[in-house]
């Protein structure tokens, strides 16, 4: 088998796995074999393998040897602690994205996306939303340019997508989200570098504040 099909292969088992997870099929706190995993993947053991230890790696399930697999759950502490690097690294590549002086047209993947969240607000669907915010926040910290903040905020979005998943249909109608990057775009788009992580950091606090207090309020202890 070719290297670069060996990497497909992985790559293809990270993706399942976190679906499996993501959409509460492979439960926080639960355990799992090998086999039982690339059974439903329908692969064979050793890109599961692979990806199992790919996902230790960024903290979404632990590799215990000759036991399997343990999906890790994560603690209203740890979500607070993870929002708020998430704040602040946000914040950074808002400000690094008002100072690249980007053309209209370099931030087309920003408007797209607000533009999808309001047609789906106005539809209230919030899957559609949840979706359009996930392209607009990849696409802002792509447009701030460090590469370390990227693969930092990737690995937290993972670990909290479970949490945001769980609260989509609780929380109220998402329209100050939609308000907020409007805002945050007109502001990049006028090389403004202060106001930029001013608009996104009080969105992303605002956020943070509203995930924690759903997810007590609910008695979610642990997502």
């Amino acid at each position: 088998m070719s290297q670069q099909r060996t990497k497909s292969q992985t790559r293809t088992a990270i993706d399942g796995l976190k679906e499996l997870i993501f959409s509460g099929e492979l439960a926080a706190g639960s355990d799992h074999l090998e086999t039982e995993l690339a059974a439903r993947l329908g692969m064979s053991r050793t890109p599961v393998r692979e990806a199992t230890l790919m996902l230790e790696g960024q903290g979404l399930l632990e590799v215990r040897p000759r036991k399997g697999v343990r999906i890790l759950s994560l603690s209203v502490a740890d979500m607070d602690e993870i929002y708020e690097l998430l704040t602040e690294l946000e914040s950074l590549a808002a400000r690094r994205a008002a100072a690249a002086g980007y053309a209209k047209a370099d931030l087309k993947c920003l408007e797209d996306a607000i533009d999808n969240m309001e047609t789906a607000l106005s539809e209230e669907d919030r899957e559609a939303w949840a979706r359009a915010d996930e392209d607009f926040h990849t696409e802002l910290v792509r447009l701030g340019g460090n590469s370390r903040v990227i693969s930092i905020v990737a690995n937290f979005n993972d670990q909290v997508r479970r949490a945001r998943s769980m609260t989509l249909y609780i929380r109220p109608l998402p329209e100050k989200s939609n308000e907020d990057h409007r805002a945050l775009l007109d502001a990049i788009s006028a090389g403004d570098q202060e106001l930029a992580f001013k608009v996104h950091h009080e969105h992303r606090s605002n956020a943070r504040e509203m995930l924690i207090a759903l997810l007590q309020k609910h008695g979610l202890r642990h997502v």
